[in-house]
């Protein structure tokens, strides 16, 4: 699904419908300026994007003054509006551009309405295709962005990673053997009740592979975050994406795994759901893909990381953690969600047995690795990446190259390199369950 984004010159770009929707607003309380209002010393607009997915939909406006605003929903008549009311924001054309850029297959929002409401405050009216729980949010300035007010479009009920999952097995199977809505709904009842049976008695130390395994494959970065960008403009989070659908589809040609993606689009994915949505799908590995940068142009090779509980095993490797972990900064998380603090302490869980069996899995994947690139470390190395820390699920960080080289940035965006490493990290996920068969267990499949 198309968003609109930044080039590496911080240029607006994406799909953006030639017909400009000019709209009057409904029942007469918005109309739409013609001509653009200034107002003194009123913030000026200097982005504006649009994140569509299955997940949740964000709207972002970046600016360069703090913000006040004020939100409510409209659901007496329909349709469903969020309407945001912005103060001191000048109605720019600039402004009016979000009008245009809604796509006709984002999942929430029908269109968008911009006006002056009332002197030297801004409306913006988002109709919906559903009910949403709305998240309106500020961010101050980091990275490479200023001021930004964040409106997230998130469904009444969110979509459950594990009936997707199963939804997409299915389709994979003959037509006769496929279960219906309410089937796969039961079935997942029965293995949430199994798991909470099992996690009441103590994991079993059984070692044995007679079920579908399921994998969790983690494209890096995404949405407002783009990570680290080439000299040729090759942005990381575009890269991870492909290798990671890659490595998908080669999982699903195997008979005994499936696979999950923790985002299947551009669109930004805070750290802390993507160990849910492993957990949620009770994942055997999980799998972060990223692309590495340094200072250096000249450094080079690929790398496996675990978490570590005692420290880095490296100065780099703190660094590396650093940067990956303001991931949630960078792509915009909003820290008064109320689950926040629980989320966190969920992270804190991580146990020992976790790391050696995730120091394993790291050093299976880095054997196959070393046969289609150089290796920048001969090991696996450790630091306290916030994505790594499911208490329950072997862990690793690929970095699969440096995107800050120039030589290994053309391989990155290289389809057959591309496709070699996805072939490297399944062909270590293989390695790995081979010599370390998960514990059995009551799961799905």
């Amino acid at each position: 699904m198309p968003a609109t984004h930044r080039d590496g010159n911080g240029t607006a770009r994406g799909v953006i419908d030639s017909r400009r929707r000019v709209l009057a607003g409904a029942a007469g309380t918005l109309v739409l300026s013609l001509s653009p209002l200034r107002i003194a010393r009123g913030a000026n607009l200097l982005d504006v994007r649009l994140w569509p997915a299955a997940d949740y939909t964000r709207v972002t406006l970046e600016h360069d003054q703090p913000l006040k605003f004020t939100h409510f929903m409209v659901r007496d008549t329909p349709p469903v509006r969020l309407v945001v009311d912005i103060e001191d924001m000048d109605l720019t054309p600039r402004l009016r551009e979000v009008v245009g850029r809604v796509d006709a297959d984002d999942p929430y929002i029908a269109l968008v309405r911009v006006g002056q409401n009332r002197p030297h405050v801004v409306r913006v009216v988002i109709e919906l295709k559903e009910d949403i729980h709305p998240e309106v949010f500020a961010l101050q300035p980091v990275g490479p962005y200023q001021h930004r007010l964040v409106l997230d479009l998130r469904p009444v009920t969110p979509p459950d990673p594990l009936l997707a999952l199963l939804r997409e097995y299915e389709a994979r199977m003959p037509a006769g053997e496929r279960r219906d809505e309410a089937a796969l709904l039961r079935e997942i009842r029965k293995a949430d009740a199994a798991r909470d049976a099992a996690a009441a008695r103590g994991r079993s130390g059984e070692r044995t592979i007679d079920r579908l395994l399921t994998i969790a494959i983690d494209p890096g970065h995404g949405g407002e975050d783009p990570g680290a960008i080439g000299r040729r403009g090759t942005q990381e989070k575009d890269v991870t994406l492909s290798i990671a659908q890659r490595l998908h589809r080669l999982i699903e040609g195997e008979r005994d795994m499936r696979v999950l993606l923790t985002r299947n689009g551009d669109f930004f994915v805070p750290l802390r759901e993507r160990v849910e949505k492993a957990r949620r799908v009770k994942a055997d590995l999980f799998v972060s893909i990223h692309a590495d940068a340094w200072i250096r142009p000249d450094v080079r090779g690929s790398s496996v990381f675990a978490l570590s509980e005692r420290g880095a095993s490296s100065t780099a490797a703190a660094w590396m953690a650093r940067r990956e972990n303001d991931a949630d900064l960078i792509g915009g998380v909003n820290l008064g969600a109320k689950d926040a603090q629980l989320a966190q302490v969920l992270l804190d869980l991580s146990t020992t047995a976790q790391i050696n069996d995730s120091l394993r899995f790291g050093d299976a994947v880095l054997r196959e690795l070393e046969r289609i690139n150089p290796l920048h470390k001969p090991r696996v190395e450790q630091a306290g990446f916030a994505v790594l820390k499911a208490p329950d699920i072997p862990s690793i960080l690929v970095e699969t190259a440096f995107i800050s080289n120039p030589d290994e940035e053309r391989r990155l965006a290289d389809d057959a390199y591309q496709e070699r490493m996805a072939r490297a990290i399944l062909d270590g996920i293989r390695r790995y369950l081979t010599r370390h068969p998960p514990a059995a267990r009551s799961v799905l499949g």
